[in-house]
Order: C-alpha cells, then structure tokens, then sequence
C-alpha cells in the first residue's frame, strides 16, 4: 500500500514538475496589469515585453498572456529567438505554449545561418521543427532566391518543399516549377512535375517532370520527359544528364536530337553531346533523317558522329549503315556525309537500289543540289556495276559493268548514266507491244551512256568503238546472261524504315575492297598517249560536273 502511495506522490510531482516546466515565463514587462472587460482572462503586457519558454525567448512592445491556457499574444516589433542560430521578426505573434506553435503575421523576416525568409504570414511548429506559409514567401540564400506560393521549410535537413508558382533565381539561371524540394545548405533542388531552367545569359532552357539540379555547379539529372533547348539544337530523352559549365550533355532511351536551323533529326538510345566542340555521339539504334522534299530519308549505323556548326555539319555513321527513302535505298559498312558541300561517301560493299536499279561499286558517292536538297549525281569508283530485273521474267537482269560509273539525277530519279572504262552490258530486248523476248544484246566498249526513263534503260550510246553481238535468246544459257562479278542483294535492301535496324546475316560474308579512289584521273577532260599502242585517247567530259 506504502508503494503504491509512494509510486502515485511521485508521479503527481513529476506531472506537476513538467506542466510548470511548460509553462511560459514573463521575464519582464514594465507595466502589467488585468482588464477582464475589456480582455477577460488576460494579462496586458505594456512596455520591453519579454518571455521565455524551453529554448525560445520572445520579445516584443505589448502583450496579453493568458496564463491558463498557456496562451501568448504579441503585438508590436515582435522578435522570436530559438538558441544562437534562429531569429524571426513580424507586427504580430501568437504563441501556443501547450502544442508549441507560434502564428506569426505582418512582414514577417526569418533568419538562420543558411537563408532568410521574407512573408506575410508563417506558421511555425516547435515540435517539428518546421515553418509553413500559405500566402507567398521569398527566401533568399547565398546562392539563389526563391519564391512560391506555399512551402514548408524543415529547420533541422535545412529543406525547402514549396509548391505552386515556384521560382528559383541568380544571376546564371531562372528555374519555374509547381512543386521541388530546395536544400539551402547545398543548394540542392529536387524538382517534381513540369519544370524549367533557364539561362539568362544565352536563352538555353532545360525541361522536365522530374529530376535533381544543383544550382551551384549547374549540373542536372532529369528522368522524366527531359529535353535540353540550345542555340541550334534541342534535346530530348528518357533521362538527361547536363553539365553547363563543361558543355556536356548525355542522354539514354528515346533520344531526338533536332537540328533547329535545317530539318535534321537524329535518334537512338544513348547520346552525348559537347558543346564547345559542337559534336554529338549516338548509339544503340542510332538514325540520321533528313527532311528532303517533304519525304524522310533515314540513315541508321552502329554508331553516329555528328560534327559542326549547323549547315557545316559532318556526320559519319560507322558500321551496319543502311538507308531507306521511299525512292532510295542503300547500305554500307560506313558512310561519310558533308553538309557545306552536299557530298555523301559509301565505303566497303556499298549497294544503293534507286527504283529498279541496283548500284554497287568499291566506293559509291552522292552529290546533293545544296538549294534544292534533292539528288543531283551519282559517282561509283571501281568495279561499278548496275543490275536491274528485266521487266517481265524475274530470271534475267539488264547489267552494266565499268570501272567507274557517273550518273545524274533530275527529280530525285536516276537519268543519265556514264560507264568509263572497260565498260560491258547485257540488254533484255523485247517487244514493246507484246513484251516477247526477241533478242538479248552484249556489249563491249571503253565508255558507254545510258539514258533511263521510270528507272528502264530507254538508249544507249557508245562513246567509243564497240565490240558487242546481239543474240536470240534460245543460243545464251542462264550463265551467257550475267557479266561477271554479278551478285543480285535484293534480299539486303530496306522495304521500309523498320528494316534499318535489321543486320543481315549475309553482310559479313561480302567480299572487302579495299582501294577506294577519292578523286581518280577520269574526272578531268585530258588529252593522254597510250605510249604502247600509239594511239591518242580523249576521255570526255562527265555529264554534271
């Protein structure tokens, strides 16, 4: 019974010990005196008013406390001190001792080591240890100032969570949000919904839903709908890494890259960008396209080095190239493209197919009409050779074989064609009214021209004597009806864009030439001797040159 009795005093006196201990201490005040018409159950506090409570010391001019309900009204130069670090000012205060909340309104200003915070109304929570605004607030730390319509401010991780109409401000950069968490000690921000950053000296923007930047190093990390806004290109992907003051931009899955100034898009899974040296690196699934007459041609490899200013740009794409536009195809090992002068290189095993015509040679070049952005020539270095079906059985091929082969192109199509040097042909005649097969014509000469028409060989004309016999089709077998070196790759070329990224199995088994002319002697008009034969050769000039 004793314990009991001793277990219940001490119990009463340690409740007793901490109510009085939660009491709110008047330190002074130099009038102090009761109204209970006028404020029933208070105390007014007239003059130097100071009170105190656990770790915070509230001074102000006039005061009502109501000691019953441990009730504080401040009125008038309030200033709030929680230990060394915490000051707060404002016109008026209330303070709730039991639950340890303080309202405090009318130019408030508070200030810790890392930031000052500037409203109209703020409500702090004591227990927590975190202030709240619902009204506007401005805070401002070394670094940046930022504003918002609601916040919460955690004293203790120094955290910032404000919402709605949130701007983050300095000298470099302005970033908009509806909702980021802002760290003051480290000038962390980590940004949740639609989001902005931009640079006020130069107009670049970052976007995204989601992400973290760090206003002091200007390096950020999005992962949702992140997209990068330069001078002349825009960047988009599943997430985006940029380091403004390196320049460096890396991006990862569904990434397009546009070209602000001409229409130029590139795509694939992994991106890296340097601004300083204007370079952009692209693999897995990685496509150029090229807007060229209201129709896309698209241009895919292992890996895609863009290089230049824009309309200076160089772009090389290495490994497994393949080209579709719906009047083009092609693949290669790698391929080489000048945007200053329109010139594009195929190297190792490059095949075009432009309407029903197959194209292949030891180096193919394509020359574009800088104005009009369409194809204007067609240059084929060593072992040139063009196959084409004939136009009713799928057996027999229409061939042209040279050295080298130069073509023109007039709306995109295939119209002149000038084989040079040692330059063989199998022709299909047949009936133009009937389509019977009547005679199959071989021929031999050093230079032969060819005009087509809808990609059909339509004359012939030999620039040099010819050695050739026209045959009926009954005295030429199936192997009398190829040129040597004949390989029909139909079964290589894109149908449609998709069939870029497909690798043909028999892509590796293509035999390699490795000597590639880049401008040989057949390009220029020249007289020469052949010293042996004693006979002067004129080689003519190329048809759109």
């Amino acid at each position: 019974m004793r314990r009991i009795l001793f277990l219940c005093l001490l119990f009463f006196t340690i409740l007793s010990f901490s109510q009085e201990k939660n009491k709110i201490s008047i330190e002074n005040a130099d009038i102090q005196y009761a109204d209970e018409q006028k404020t029933p159950g208070a105390t007014v506090l007239i003059g130097n008013v100071r009170i105190k409570h656990e770790s915070i010391e509230l001074t102000c001019q006039q005061a009502l406390f109501y000691k019953k309900e441990n009730f504080f009204k401040a009125i008038g130069n309030v200033l709030i001190k929680q230990g060394d670090t915490i000051t707060q000012t404002s016109d008026y205060s209330d303070y709730d001792a039991n639950i340890k909340q303080v309202l405090s309104w009318g130019n408030v200003v508070l200030k810790d080591p890392n930031m000052t915070l500037t409203t109209d109304t703020l409500q702090f929570d004591r227990i927590n240890q975190k202030l709240y605004y619902q009204d506007y607030a401005t805070i401002k730390d070394a670094t940046n100032t930022l504003k918002s319509k609601y916040g919460n401010y955690y004293l203790e991780n120094k955290k910032f969570t404000a919402t709605t109409r949130v701007t983050v401000v300095n000298l470099e950069h302005n970033l908009t949000s509806n909702h980021l968490d802002y760290y003051t000690n480290s000038g962390l921000a980590y940004l949740y919904g639609p989001s902005t950053i931009t640079n006020t000296q130069n107009e670049n923007r970052l976007y995204s839903e989601k992400g973290f930047y760090n206003t002091k190093t200007d390096i950020s990390y999005f992962t949702k709908n992140a997209k990068l806004f330069l001078k002349e290109r825009t960047v988009e992907g599943d997430s985006l890494y940029y380091d403004k003051n390196k320049g460096f931009a890396s991006a990862s899955k569904n990434i397009k890259v546009v070209d602000t100034i001409q229409n130029f898009i590139t795509k694939g899974n992994y991106a890296e960008l340097y601004e300083q040296k204007d370079s952009l690196f692209i693999i897995k699934r990685a496509v150029a396209i090229s807007i060229i007459d209201k129709d896309s041609m698209f241009i895919h490899g292992d890996t895609l080095l863009v290089t230049g200013k824009s309309k200076k740009r160089i772009i090389r794409t290495y490994h497994n190239v393949k080209i579709f536009k719906s009047d083009l195809q092609g693949k290669c090992d790698s391929i080489f493209t000048n945007q200053t002068t329109g010139y594009t290189k195929m190297y190792r095993n490059p095949v075009i197919w432009s309407d029903q015509n197959q194209i292949t040679g030891d180096s193919i070049y394509l020359q574009s009409n800088l104005e009009t952005e369409k194809l204007d020539s067609l240059k084929v270095y060593n072992n040139a050779f063009i196959i084409s079906k004939d136009s009713i059985e799928n057996k027999d091929f229409n061939q042209i074989k040279g050295r080298n082969m130069f073509g023109k192109f007039e709306a995109n199509k295939l119209k002149l064609l000038l084989v040079k040097g040692n330059a063989e042909s199998i022709y299909f005649n047949r009936n133009t009214e009937t389509q019977v097969l009547e005679t199959i014509s071989k021929e031999v000469s050093s230079n032969i021209e060819f005009t087509l028409v809808n990609g059909e060989i339509e004359t012939v004309k030999y620039l040099k004597s010819t050695d050739g016999k026209t045959y009926p089709p009954s005295q030429l077998d199936q192997k009398g009806r190829i040129i040597k070196g004949f390989l029909w790759r139909e079964d290589e070329k894109p149908k449609k864009k998709e069939d870029i990224f497909i690798k043909d199995i028999t892509s590796n088994k293509l035999p390699i030439k490795k000597k590639v002319l880049e401008k040989p002697s057949l390009f220029i008009d020249k007289k020469t001797k052949d010293k042996k034969k004693g006979k002067k050769k004129t080689a003519i000039s190329i048809i759109g040159q």
